[in-house]
């Protein structure tokens, strides 16, 4: 028979794995919390169309990376590439638009079809914040703060740098549009294939490309700043100035797009110098057209989303298992009295275990096994006196406690 192993590009989160999961999960719940976010969770399939119109026909993710079917009724179905799409599209079907803003933390599983490698799988997870119906800078950068905390909550912020650009609005864009389409029309011949392609369909995604032809020519290619109307200038300047009034240091890098089309005014990413090429751990931005295009109308949003395998990778070490009571009866006579207690003590929430079988040797070296801190032992001559015996496993003391006062000793 075939061995069967996962599907390339997934992995099983079990023991420290999961725990580095589920500890960067838990932190940015917390984290998330004190912004004032509730949780939102959305299927992990949508229409094709709220993802394939959304994030652009010409972005990576739609064009080769969307798992893509038709389901038994003709409809098609895609698995979720990312987050916020789904997020706005929730959004405008549970007619929320009338109650903004609207503050939403998000987690779960995305899948992408893209060659796995160290940090990245074809189903990762993500966790990722949206503040949806705020036009102002200070929104911006409150999710950038958030973002921040969750890091340096996670102990993580030592190799890690926050990098921020301005995209503008739709009159700044077209104007650099025009201006980055001139002087790349120029080396058109020596551009990647896909950036002949961006240079007709969408040129500023040129800027994002990994090609180091491509970025050798960009490197005096025109800059976005220098297109910036009013209007977009002093929203870029006032989110600039509340990150500093937040002392959160950032570089700012005229280069970063991001991936997807929906984006405008702000754009971010948390760098991390620890991870090798594929560095950036967070990363969001702006988009005040994707509501809309959703059938809601004109919502403002900022948001972004963290891929977990690789938050998780960054970890010093992972969280450790919580060390549990044993329950030992001495024998199979007091085995309902454990059973008892170890109800009990699960009620008041005391971590407790109980070996199903085996003589009292068995049971000790479960307990060992399960690296508790300590044990109950039940047995005849105690419990007639009301009592059971509280050993310390790490030094191996005990005494005698009466039963009702074990919860109370144990806490």
């Amino acid at each position: 028979m075939t061995k069967l192993q996962p599907v390339r590009g997934t992995q099983d989160l079990i023991g420290e794995t999961s725990r580095r999961h589920a500890h960067v999960v838990a932190t940015a719940r917390r984290i998330t919390a004190l912004y004032g976010c509730a949780e939102w969770s959305t299927p992990i399939f949508e229409a094709t169309a709220v993802f394939a119109r959304n994030l652009g026909e010409t972005s990576d993710v739609v064009t080769k990376e969307m798992y893509s079917f038709e389901d038994r009724g003709g409809d098609s179905l895609t698995l979720r590439p990312e987050g916020t799409a789904g997020i706005c599209r929730a959004l405008v079907s549970n007619g929320l638009t009338q109650t903004l803003p609207q503050k939403i933390f998000y987690t779960g599983p995305m899948f992408r079809y893209e060659r796995p490698q160290k940090g990245r799988y074809r189903q990762f997870h993500q966790i990722g914040l949206e503040i949806i119906g705020a036009a102002e800078p200070l929104a911006d950068a409150e999710a950038i703060a958030c973002g921040w905390q969750i890091l340096r909550e996670l102990g993580i912020t030592d190799s890690i740098t926050l990098n921020i650009n301005t995209l503008g609005d739709r009159e700044s864009r077209d104007a650099y549009r025009t201006a980055l389409v001139d002087y790349l029309s120029r080396y058109h011949a020596d551009l990647s294939s896909d950036s002949k392609i961006r240079l007709v369909k969408n040129p500023l995604r040129i800027l994002d490309s990994k090609d180091p032809t491509d970025i050798a020519l960009l490197a005096d290619a025109p800059l976005i700043h220098q297109h910036l109307n009013p209007v977009s200038a002093a929203f870029y300047d006032g989110l600039k100035s509340i990150l500093t009034r937040l002392g959160l240091d950032f570089v700012e890098n005229p280069r970063i797009v991001r991936g997807f089309d929906y984006y405008n005014h702000t754009a971010f990413e948390f760098v991390s110098t620890a991870l090798g090429a594929q560095g950036t751990v967070l990363g969001g931005g702006r988009y005040d057209q994707l509501v809309e295009q959703m059938g809601g109308p004109p919502t403002p949003g900022i948001g972004w989303g963290a891929g977990i395998e690789r938050l998780a990778m960054l970890l010093a070490e992972a969280p450790p298992v919580p060390r549990p009571v044993a329950i030992i009866p001495m024998s199979d006579a007091e085995l309902p009295e454990a059973i008892d207690q170890l109800a009990r003590l699960r009620g008041a929430g005391i971590a407790a275990d109980l070996a199903y079988r085996g003589n009292l040797k068995r049971r000790l070296e479960r307990a060992n096994k399960l690296n508790a801190h300590a044990a109950v032992l039940i047995g005849a001559e105690a419990l007639a006196r009301g009592a059971v015996t509280l050993k310390t496993l790490d030094d191996g003391s005990q005494q005698e406690v009466a039963i009702t006062d074990l919860v109370a000793r144990l806490q």
